[in-house]
């Protein structure tokens, strides 16, 4: 199970963006965060860079995940569907559901969700 966020685990450096003139401003090497954008969906898959993104519907979903996303993040109960759609298909993307405290990552792990990811990275 993937846990980004938490205090015990170390997890790879995140930057959080809302534009694609903030991922110049992003530090090296690290996973950008974004919410659905197809723009800077497009540039990042074209770039190959690093990203993640915040959907709020299954057809989002499907599209990062054809758009080569390492992680496709919702919330409940979004996140169960997609997993179910993920597995499916053999998705290359990670879900990862949203969570505000550590009290949460045994109801994800029951749902059989890729990992966890806290609210607070999310800008």
């Amino acid at each position: 199970m993937i846990l980004l966020g938490d205090k015990l685990i170390p997890y790879e450096e995140i930057s959080y963006i809302n534009s694609i003139d903030e991922i110049a401003k992003s530090k090296a090497n690290s996973t950008i965060l974004f919410k659905y954008n197809e723009d800077i969906l497009k540039y990042c898959n074209e770039n190959r860079l690093s990203f993640g993104v915040i959907v709020s519907s299954l057809r989002e979903s499907i599209y990062a995940n054809s758009l080569e996303a390492k992680y496709i993040i919702c919330s409940k109960p979004l996140d169960k569907i997609i997993q179910d759609i993920a597995e499916n298909y053999m998705f290359d993307s990670k879900i990862l559901s949203t969570i505000e405290n550590s009290k949460e990552i045994e109801a994800v792990a029951l749902d059989k969700i890729d990992g966890i990811i806290y609210k607070s990275l999310l800008g």
